[in-house]
């Protein structure tokens, strides 16, 4: 009981991930060690956003549960404990489902065609026909998958704080519209910038599943080492006596997330006097990821599928009954019935 009261008396943050395909090195970068990390200061909320995968991979949804039990495996791998946090997916939750509704009801277009990943992931993912509501629509379900656990905090890098000030303006809209008993029922959640660091792919973009560019935390040793010796390098180094730049590199990049200062001095000299090859600098590169993956890859072997799938079930059970403590006032603040229940002079016993 007193284990629960301090759990519960912590601030509380939420944030989720897509399951399109198995994590990778930015994934684990830009939120999962962030995430981690938060597990004893905060009342951690981490889901799945099954649903949100349906916005690019509609057409061929055929890989969507695999995927969400690979993404929990690479969840519990990272070190996510459930015994901390709460693990759930997000389509068992249908509040969600409803919240977004209730939303869509009361929130501008022009909200929503303005997000500023709107048009840049249209110009991006050129492949995909992106001209749906579901994908012109997704920072609003977004929104209420926030809202509806009414957190003080979602983590995000500083290229996702646009959706939460959606998120942000889409509680205000609510509680000028409605209220209950004279108080807002949705507060608006906080920013809490985390730490990003710049993770370039194998060909120097950002390291993004849409490119297949990456370094998936499962690669193992070989993959890892056959994957870099490719990358592109400093275009300034055309053989192998001329000198280069780390700072204009992305393997340089790479080093400066993952490698030791040691390393990063050796690597400044020998590039910038052409004493090392490019070769050599990427193995060293591989060198430094290997550390970091291994112990990742090695807390992964100890869950099998099925135990992935018990965790969300039960992350997931937790985190329908804090939706519906939401969804209750929402529903009393709008005077609208639950979903199922039929109420007045029209209804049929």
């Amino acid at each position: 009981m007193a284990e629960s009261a301090t759990f519960n008396s912590r601030a509380r943050v939420l944030s989720g991930m897509r399951p399109t395909g198995k994590l990778h090195l930015g994934n684990y970068m830009g939120a999962l060690k962030n995430w981690v990390e938060m597990q004893d200061e905060y009342e951690c909320y981490f889901f799945i956003a099954d649903w949100h995968a349906l916005t690019s991979d509609y057409a061929d949804p055929s890989q969507i549960v695999p995927n969400t039990i690979d993404v929990m495996l690479d969840y519990l791998a990272a070190g996510l404990d459930p015994a901390r946090t709460v693990l759930f997916q997000q389509s068992r939750i249908l509040q969600h489902a409803e919240l977004h509704l209730l939303f869509s009801m009361v929130t501008p277009l022009g909200w929503l065609e303005r997000v500023p990943t709107y048009k840049e992931q249209q110009e991006n993912l050129t492949g995909k026909d992106l001209s749906t509501y579901g994908f012109l629509g997704y920072p609003l379900l977004q929104a209420a998958d926030i809202l509806i656990y009414q957190p003080q905090y979602v983590p995000v890098g500083q290229d996702q704080a646009a959706h939460v000030e959606l998120t942000r303006e889409v509680a205000r809209r609510f509680n000028q519209f409605y209220k209950l008993d004279g108080r807002e029922v949705l507060p608006e959640p906080q920013v809490l910038l985390t730490r990003s660091p710049k993770l370039p792919g194998t060909d120097g973009r950002k390291m993004s599943k849409s490119y297949g560019n990456t370094i998936l935390i499962t690669d193992p040793e070989p993959v890892v080492r056959k994957k870099l010796k490719p990358m592109v390098t400093d275009p300034a180094r055309v053989r192998r006596i001329d000198p280069g730049d780390p700072d204009k590199c992305p393997v340089g990049d790479l080093h400066k997330v993952f490698s030791s200062a040691e390393t990063m001095a050796k690597v400044y000299e020998g590039c910038r006097t052409a004493g090392i090859g490019c070769i050599e600098c990427k193995s060293w590169a591989a060198d430094a990821l290997v550390q970091i993956l291994n112990p990742i890859q090695e807390r992964r072997a100890k869950y099998t599928e099925a135990d992935a799938a018990d965790i969300l079930e039960d992350g997931s059970n937790r985190a329908r009954e804090r939706a519906e403590q939401t969804m209750t006032d929402v529903r009393a603040a709008m005077q609208i019935s639950p979903p199922g229940r039929c109420t007045g002079s029209g209804c049929h016993t």
